[in-house]
């Protein structure tokens, strides 16, 4: 139980602390339950992420959810949740409740105008740390960059492309396990 409330509190602070959703979130969420508190290896949260978007809702929920769950089951699931999804909604509530008196302050704007130009950078940082374990293979690389044309180029939806990925990496595990 010692564990699981360390764990509730974990994502509570990153979900407290980060801004720009699910993505900027992930090489936080990695640090601590990789390489701080050791829940999980790093194959794991690699695999959890892949998981985590395919599914709908939010990445950084998702992720700690399945996080949650590996390491607690059903309870842990349900405290990963609310540990990165609790922060969130405080701080909307409390925003709602005091924007109306404050958003035509200069200093807000300059606030949240800080905050938007760092959110690129922090989503970079989560791409970056994905990248590094990802074999360097010619099959990889042009995945990449297929998904990259079909997204940016063509705005094939992401949807189709995880699908399509789903189905290419069973065809081809499928292959590999017959050899």
């Amino acid at each position: 139980m010692k564990e699981l409330f360390k764990m509730f509190l974990t994502f509570f602070k990153i979900g407290s602390f980060t801004f720009g959703g699910g993505y900027a979130m992930i090489p936080l969420i990695e640090r601590e339950v990789v390489d701080n508190n050791k829940w999980i290896s790093k194959d794991e949260f690699i695999d959890i992420i892949a998981i985590s978007q395919s599914f709908p809702g939010a990445l950084a929920i998702n992720s700690c959810t399945f996080i949650g769950y590996k390491i607690g089951g059903i309870a842990g699931g349900i405290l990963g949740l609310l540990g990165v999804a609790l922060p969130s909604f405080l701080i909307i509530l409390l925003i709602a409740l005091a924007f109306s008196k404050f958003r035509d302050m200069y200093i807000v704007e300059l606030i949240f105008n800080g905050i938007n130009a760092a959110v690129p950078l922090l989503i970079l940082v989560g791409v970056n740390s994905l990248a590094q374990v990802l074999p360097k293979t010619a099959t990889n690389i042009i995945i990449v960059i297929i998904t990259v044309l079909l997204s940016v180029f063509l705005n094939v939806s992401p949807v189709y492309i995880i699908l399509l990925s789903a189905v290419y990496g069973i065809f081809i595990n499928r292959k590999e396990a017959e050899k």
